[in-house]
Parts: C-alpha cells; sequence; structure tokens
C-alpha cells in the first residue's frame, strides 16, 4: 500500500517522483518501472548524426529513483481502478490512495511488414532504439551516392519533429563531404504538413527548398523490401502504392498507447489515458492523473511538454490530498528544437492552439547556431541534474 504509485519511470515519472518527493513522507511513494536503465532520447538524433556517442545518453535507472522512493522493478499488465490496484507481470497486488499513469508510447515495429528484421542491415536505419541509432551514423558516413528516403508515419510519434532532424543532418554531411549533388534527399511522410505550426513550417519548407530535400506528404510507409531496397508507401487520399526506391532509409516507425493501456478502464476510445488537458486528473476517476506520452493530452509528445506538464500535475495532486480545488493549469505548451545542419536549429515553442510561445526575444523561426549549441550542451545537463532532481 503507498499514497502514490508512478506506472513508469521514464522523464515523467521520474521527474513527477522528484518533485513529490519534497512533500510527501519516506516510502510514501513508488514507482513501477522494469527497465534497469535510463535513456536521454533527444540525444539520438545527434548521435544518429555522428555527434555524440550513444554511450553518452544512458544512465542506471537505480541512479535516477528519488531517495525515499520505493523501486519496484516489475511491469503492470492490469489496472483496476475501482480497488484502487495494479496488477504486474510477477502476480504483485500493489495498492494506492493516488494513482500517476506515465508509461510512455508504445514502438510498433511490426506495423511496417519487413521492418523489424532488415533494421540496421541493407541500409535500413532508425534513430528509435538505443540498439539501432549506431546504424544511421554508419549509412549516412558510408552512403556515397543513390537516394536517402526519411520517414515519418502517421500516427503520434515521441517528438514529432525528429523523423525530420535526422534528413537535415544527413543533408548537411553529404554537403560538407562533397558527395550532395549525387545524392537525392527525400523525406516521405505520412502526415499533411511538414509542421503543425504555419511559422515554423514555413521556415522548415524554405529550408528544404533551399537544400533541395524532396517532400511528400500524406504517404504512409507499409512495407519494407529489403532484397529489392524498396520501401512501399500508401497514399493517404487515394489509397494507391508508391514503391520507391532507396539506397538508405531511416525509418521512424508507427507508435501508439501500449497494449496494457490500451485494454484498460483508463484508456479513452484511442486506447490513451483520458485526462482532462488542464487538469491532468483523470475523467472517470478522480485519484488517477496521467502524464507524458501516453496520454491523450493533444500536444506534441516531448520532454519539453513534460517539463511543465510535471509542476501542474504535482500541484493537483496535492491540492485533491488537501480536499482543495484543482487550480493549476496546463496550456499545451511543448518544445521541438529543429536541428536543420551541424550548425543550426530552429526552436519551435507553441501551446494547444498552436500559437507560438517563444522563450527567447528574437524570431526562433530563424536557423540559429546559438540554438544548436543550446541543444548540444544545455538541453542534456539541463535534463539530467534539473528536471529529474525535480529542480527544473
Amino acid at each position: 500500500m503507498y499514497k502514490v504509485v508512478i506506472v513508469g519511470g521514464g522523464t515523467a515519472g521520474i521527474t513527477v517522483a522528484a518533485q513529490l518527493r519534497r512533500k510527501l513522507g519516506e516510502d510514501e511513494i513508488a514507482i513501477i518501472e522494469p527497465s534497469t536503465k535510463h535513456y536521454y532520447q533527444p540525444l539520438w538524433t545527434l548521435v544518429g548524426g555522428g555527434i555524440f556517442p550513444k554511450e553518452n545518453s544512458e544512465r542506471e535507472e537505480k541512479d535516477y529513483i528519488p531517495d525515499g522512493v520505493r523501486w519496484i522493478q516489475s511491469r503492470v499488465t492490469e489496472f483496476r481502478p475501482e480497488e484502487n490496484q495494479v496488477i504486474t507481470d510477477k502476480n504483485e497486488t500493489i495498492t494506492y490512495e493516488y494513482l500517476v499513469v506515465c508509461p510512455g508510447i508504445q514502438i510498433n515495429w511490426d506495423k511496417v511488414k519487413g521492418l523489424k528484421e532488415s533494421l540496421g542491415k541493407n541500409g535500413v536505419c532508425s534513430n528509435y532504439a538505443y540498439e539501432t541509432v549506431d546504424s544511421t551514423w554508419e549509412n549516412i558516413q558510408n552512403l556515397k551516392e543513390g537516394i536517402a528516403v526519411f520517414t515519418q508515419p502517421n500516427t503520434p510519434i515521441k517528438c514529432g519533429g525528429a523523423p525530420q532532424k535526422i534528413a537535415y543532418l544527413a543533408e548537411d554531411y553529404f554537403r560538407i563531404h562533397g558527395v550532395r549533388d549525387k545524392i537525392k534527399v527525400k523525406f516521405i511522410s505520412g502526415m499533411p504538413s511538414i509542421f503543425s505550426v504555419k511559422k515554423y513550417a514555413d521556415a522548415l519548407m524554405k529550408h528544404c527548398q533551399e537544400t533541395g530535400i524532396e517532400t511528400l506528404f500524406k504517404h504512409n510507409l507499409t512495407e519494407i523490401r529489403p532484397e529489392k531496397k524498396e520501401a512501399v508507401f500508401i497514399n493517404l487520399d487515394t489509397n494507391e502504392e508508391l514503391v520507391q526506391p532507396y539506397d538508405m532509409i531511416h525509418v521512424t516507425p508507427p507508435m501508439g498507447p501500449p497494449d496494457f493501456i490500451k485494454n484498460s478502464p483508463l484508456a479513452d476510445s484511442a486506447g490513451w489515458v483520458d485526462v482532462d488537458k488542464s487538469t491532468l486528473q483523470h475523467k472517470k476517476y478522480p485519484n488517477v492523473f496521467g502524464i507524458g506520452d501516453a496520454s491523450n493530452l493533444p500536444t506534441s509528445k516531448t520532454g519539453a511538454a513534460i517539463r511543465k506538464q510535471a509542476p501542474v500535475l504535482v500541484k493537483n495532486l496535492l491540492s485533491l490530498m488537501k480536499g482543495e480545488p484543482l487550480t493549476a493549469t496546463y496550456d499545451g505548451y511543448t518544445s521541438c528544437p529543429l536541428v536543420t545542419g551541424y550548425d543550426s536549429l530552429i526552436l519551435a515553442e507553441f501551446d494547444y492552439d498552436l500559437n507560438p510561445r517563444e522563450t527567447f526575444p528574437f524570431d526562433q523561426s530563424k536557423e540559429r547556431y546559438s540554438m544548436f549549441l543550446l541543444k548540444k550542451y544545455v538541453l542534456p545537463p539541463l535534463y539530467w541534474y534539473g528536471m529529474l532532481r525535480g529542480r527544473a
């Protein structure tokens, strides 16, 4: 029995636990998380571009569980919100007074035929797993001529800008190393446009035009044919098939809510944790809150969003414990640092209404070296020593 049980020990779970621990006593909070490693996943774009070794993104999970918080190293298999219980894969029944659900998003590699068995071989790569991110850098370095394809699915994904960031880095690398005129670079996306906020979309399309990156939208990747080096896309408007040859292809896999969330009483009709978009409280079970990528909050799924969500959730949870109104509100703020080359970045920040919410006193839709340095040198320590310690 715990006062607060947190399902998920990723960015959201650790951040919430660290902030809550300052207000609650020892052993009142438990985190249920099976993984022994913790990853700063935004770094994987830079790993795929050869800027950092992947080891820089990895830490031991135990080093970030806050002191006084119990770590239950199990996997949740069932929610019983009517009884205030969760069941784990070790047949543990864990009882709570309050529940925070934040297990992250599920990567569905098997939704693209031939992808899972092709990863890391025959020019197929992806930044979306620690085990495969090195293959992206290998492919970029080794490609001297041909076609480089970069994909994005039409599902929600973690860090919505990451599929195009690696395309920009690859294009810049080819240019720097004198092979750009021998390589076609194509960004093929299942989304209707390159970005949801017009101000940044205009800037990104201009970048693509100036660098010669070909773009194609509303085309979803459905199959990889590694023996032929062909990728099969479906036109989402006409349902027609497009067969695209490639010499290297970076795949962003389809994603969705974790199965144990989708099949639970906590899910909405699409399978996400069903919470109020302002208070983060569950719509049916008042002692349950949701945060991060597994929630149905209508904003981009980023660490920056979690950074703004966490203090709202913590304040409202503490208010609920005291029987007070939930007054803290989240406005949908999220941020996406869009790397556009080895010395440039567009820092997109916006809210639920897709209005820019920029931090700095200049136009953040312009590519800047200073913003690239922010992503490279400032954001990683802010994550490890700020967010995960409950300080930022």
